[in-house]
This record gives structure tokens, sequence and C-alpha cells, in this order.
């Protein structure tokens, strides 16, 4: 049998991006399970991440985790990647842990790496919504796109969804590109928490909604205030639990809470703060019904979470989010209050008994097809290594 290949990663950190925390989480614990033996992760983190948020990587067979200084917040390759075509502090931490292929997530290390790479693309936001970033923000994401691209990265996104934005703004692109769908399985540790003990720690009711996204504009809390605000009108005050850290500097968060206290929405809005994986899965798994009001998702974490437990949704009618859920759940438009008020309302007036859903039947299935796909997406990468070579030397 031949070695597993080592695969290299760059740490996402969950205070960050929890849906790319998660996703990573995800992935590892998919591939042990479902593909074990086939590929090793090696995840690179910075001197100054989490050690907690670390070791819950670490704990995952067939990962190992490496600190290393090329890989802290402060540092970029980028300039190096750009004019010499190579991430030089990369590259060695790479040569040193003997990786074979790179998966590169929101980081060029340039075209003359001579290791095989796969770069992820969880969405197209900056092409969607490009109000939403600043004019440097948005080219940071666009020169990084495009250097990828053009370097003749494999790539992988997340959804069709995604897969169709890719081919309308980058119609010359050629590249190798692979749909590999998230799935969730959270492992039994993050399932040990008791959910009435929880419910109790935040001091919610026994019926209460859920909001799982971090304060970024795209992630829309303002529509869900708007809904409260006319339910409040009526006389109906739903209790939405609301977890998840603020934007950095935290502008879209401060204008939120400013907002609940305004409208006086403090007993509808709760907001517990970043709060432990297990104490998410405990809400999710016990509120009414989640909600997502994005404006734009890639493959929506919170909502395939939702999906492996079988919890009833009301979110936004993007198209992603029907391709996740097949049109089942309760939509609304992103600009309609209405409409999720009316969701809301309808939900809130069905007194249930507290209910805790348990891991869906379908959820092993899709979680060994997100193993597979990925495993299959890397093991095509490597088998081009020669001729990505073979082109580097002749670009010299």
């Amino acid at each position: 049998m031949s070695r597993p290949l080592r695969v290299g990663f760059t740490f996402i950190p969950r205070r960050l991006h929890a849906g790319g925390f998660n996703y990573l989480r995800n992935l590892f614990v998919a591939l042990h399970r479902y593909r074990p033996g086939e590929l090793e992760a090696v995840v690179f983190a910075g001197l100054s991440d989490d050690e907690n948020d670390l070791a819950t990587f670490a704990r995952i067979p067939g990962v190992e985790v490496l600190k290393r200084r090329a890989f802290e917040r402060d540092h970029s390759g980028l300039t190096s990647a750009l004019v010499a075509g190579i991430d030089y502090a990369a590259a060695a931490a790479f040569d040193e842990a003997r990786v074979d292929v790179v998966f590169e997530h929101a980081r060029f290390f340039g075209w003359r790496l001579p290791l095989p790479i796969v770069a992820w693309f969880p969405d197209l936001q900056h092409r969607s919504l490009p109000h939403l970033f600043s004019k440097a923000a948005w080219w940071r994401r666009e020169i990084g796109f495009r250097a990828q691209l053009a370097s003749g990265r494999s790539i992988i996104l997340s959804s069709e969804s995604a897969l169709n934005d890719c081919k309308r703004y980058y119609p010359r692109a050629r590249n190798q590109m692979s749909v590999v769908k998230f799935a969730s399985r959270p492992t039994d540790d993050l399932l040990a928490a008791n959910p009435s003990e929880v419910i109790r720690l935040y001091e919610l009711p026994e019926q209460y909604f859920y909001l799982p996204n971090q304060f970024w504009r795209h992630k829309n809390h303002q529509l869900v205030l708007d809904a409260l605000t006319i339910l409040a009108g009526r006389g109906i005050k739903p209790v939405v639990a609301v977890s998840g850290g603020p934007d950095e500097p935290p502008v879209c968060f401060d204008s939120i809470m400013r907002e609940v206290k305004k409208r006086g929405l403090q007993d509808s809005f709760r907001y517990l703060g970043m709060i432990p994986l297990a104490h998410v899965y405990a809400l999710l798994r016990s509120c009414r019904a989640l909600i997502n009001p994005s404006r734009f998702e890639g493959w929506s974490t919170t909502v395939e979470e939702a999906k492996s437990f079988e919890v009833p949704m009301i979110i936004s009618n993007l198209d992603v989010h029907r391709e996740q859920t097949h049109d089942v759940e309760s939509y609304f438009d992103v600009d309609d209050p209405g409409a999720l008020a009316a969701h809301l309302a309808k939900a809130a007036a069905k007194i249930e008994p507290l209910l805790l859903k348990e891991l869906g039947s379908s959820v092993e299935g899709r979680v060994a097809k997100f193993a597979a796909d990925f495993t299959d997406a890397i093991t095509r990468a490597a088998a081009r290594r020669p001729a990505q070579s073979d082109r580097m030397l002749t670009d010299g």
C-alpha cells in the first residue's frame, strides 16, 4: 500500500471565520472516518494562534499541527509570491514537513511553488456584492483569485452555485474544477452538553429561534431586527438567540447592538457571544428553527449543520440555500422583513414541548461523499504534478 498523501493546510482561526474553522474540522473528521490512510492533514498555524483551537485539530487522528512564523497573521509572503513567484518562507515549511499537496485558501503561495496546489474558492462574494468591500479588500481578493487561476491551480468550489459564478466571472479559465459539498457530522464529544442546562445557562426560554452567524455585513442581521420590530408592533415577541463573533473592527456588530437597544429589542434579540462549539450544537438541536438571513453564501455551514439534525429552517431564498435544502424549508427575500416576520410568527404560534433533535438518517451518506469527493480532488491534483513542474520551469 502506498503511503498517504500529506496535504498542507493553513489554519483558519475560529474567531475570524467560524465557518472556515468548522469546515476544516469536519473535513478532517470525515477523512479519518471514511477515507482512513489516504490523506494526512498537516495544519500550519502562526505562533500566536489559539492553543485551544489548535488542540481541537490535533486531537483528530491523521492530523498534525505545526506552528511556524511564516503563518502568523502579520506575516505575508504575498509580495514574494507575486514578484519572485514563490512564498519562500511557506515553501520551506512545506518542504520541512514533507508536504505532497497544498490546499490553498485566502493566501497565494506563488506559481513557482514546486508542489501541486489545490485552491479553495468558498464563494465569489466580492464579485456578486462588490459594494460590501473596500476598494483595497476587493482588489486583494480579486488579484488572489486571478493569480490562482492564471497559475493553473486545480480549484475546489463548495457548490454548483459557486461553480456557475466562477464560470460566469472568469469565462476564460480552463482550470480543473471540482465541486466538493461540505457536510457536517459532529464528533460525540461536541454532543455531550445537556441542552436543557445550556438553555438555562444563557437564560433562554424553551421556545426560541437560533441565529449562529458571524457579524459580517452580508450576514444581514439587520433584517432580523426589522422583522422583530414588525412583530413587536403586533404584540408578538419571539426570542432569537444569536451567537458568533463580531467583525474586526466591530463596525457591523456595534451598529446592530445599538439598534437592538434603540428599538428596545433586548428581550427578543439575545446576543450570547462567541460560545463553545458544544453549546452551539446544544442550542441548534433544541431550537424551534434555525434562521439564516444571509445575502450571500458559498455553502452555508449553519444550514448544513441544521440539516444534520433535521432542524427546521427559516432562510433567505439564495440559490445556494435552495441547492442545500432542495426547496423544503421556509424562504424569504433578503430585503423582505415582512416575509421573515410572517415565518417567525407562524412558527412561534405552534406551542410544542422541548424536543431534542438527533442526527438524521442521511447525514452519514453526505459526510462520506464529502470525504470521497475531497480525496478524489486532491488525488487528481497530485497526479498533475509533473506537468505543472514542467510548466513552471519553461516559464523561468
